[in-house]
């Protein structure tokens, strides 16, 4: 999947996680993370965006993480949002 849109999902209040995703002009793909966990959970949180992206067949695109302390299942439910919107184009 290519990403075509600008598609957002989630919010930036504690607890919660807003993720962006953005086409790019080539065919990288580019992952910004921005958490207040980072230092104890930036692998589990890459991880997870890795395992999301693999299972949507994320070729390309620019992903912005921005992790306001998030669980993991919030996480992967606004990856999965945002990655749906850009895969039906919305």
């Amino acid at each position: 999947m290519k990403i075509q849109n600008v598609v957002m999902a989630g919010s930036l209040e504690s607890n919660d996680v807003l993720v962006t995703l953005r086409p790019t002009d080539n065919d990288k793909l580019f992952i910004n993370l921005e958490s207040i966990v980072q230092k104890q959970f930036a692998n589990r949180i890459k991880k997870i965006i890795d395992d999301m992206l693999n299972e949507f067949n994320v070729e390309s695109g620019d992903i912005h993480v921005q992790d306001r302390g998030a669980l993991d299942c919030t996480l992967r439910a606004r990856l999965e949002t945002a990655l749906s919107r850009a895969e039906e184009g919305r």
